[in-house]
């Protein structure tokens, strides 16, 4: 991720919004964040919050149960809206966002203009559209199809702290399996390369875009 703080850079994206003119009326401390194919854009553990919105590129969002299950909330394009529920309540947890492509987005400091934000009354009804919008896909979430193995790798990659897996039992628990099936599959993982194991019952990725299982 990198940030870019170019006025001029900035003023050009604001005029390409479709938000351009409620963009306009919020505090000056506005600025690029730019993100690669694949890199993560919200997650629960970044403890910095952002209200964004797409200026180009894609982006998939996802929610993630305890137990490593998988759910495609939506996808979002050009004037999608991030930060809107964080606005509100700093401790959402559970949901990601990943760049999908080349990303670029308009970002302001969630944290440092809280008082500025609520107080905007344009911003506010664009944040209740967002919300909306999002309700209205979480009503017709479905789980995406999970097998054990991809569950156990989801787990890892944004259930455990660092990727890393602490005791076969806890672990058997969430992921609703026995502690031999998860081992068999961590046994399986340190084969290919995609775990390795760091002291007893303790795994951690190797590569934390590890494809899901075939």
């Amino acid at each position: 991720m990198r940030k870019i703080y170019e006025p001029q850079a900035v003023a050009h994206c604001i005029e390409r919004s479709q938000h351009r003119s409620i963009l306009k009326t919020l505090p000056p401390e506005l600025f690029l964040l730019q993100y690669e194919k694949g890199e993560l854009v919200t997650a629960p553990f970044v403890k910095e919050q952002w209200f964004q919105t797409v200026i180009s590129g894609s982006l998939n969002i996802y929610f993630i149960r305890d137990d490593g299950g998988l759910y495609s909330l939506s996808d979002g394009n050009a004037g999608y809206i991030l930060g809107d529920m964080e606005l509100f309540n700093p401790n959402i947890s559970s949901v990601y966002t990943e760049a999908a492509e080349p990303l670029l987005c308009l970002a302001l400091s969630i944290d440092k203009n809280r008082a500025a934000l609520l107080d905007n009354n344009e911003f506010l009804r664009l944040m209740c559209q967002s919300l909306t919008a999002k309700m209205e896909a979480i009503t017709a979430l479905e789980a995406a199809p999970c097998s054990l193995h991809d569950r156990v790798l989801y787990y890892m990659r944004y259930k455990c702290e660092g990727g890393e897996l602490k005791g076969l039992e806890r672990g058997a628990f969430r992921l609703h399996c026995s502690a031999r099936q998860l081992q068999r599959i961590l046994n399986q993982f340190e084969q290919e390369g995609k775990v390795v194991k760091v002291g007893k019952g303790a795994y951690r990725l190797i590569n934390d875009k590890s494809e899901p299982h075939n």
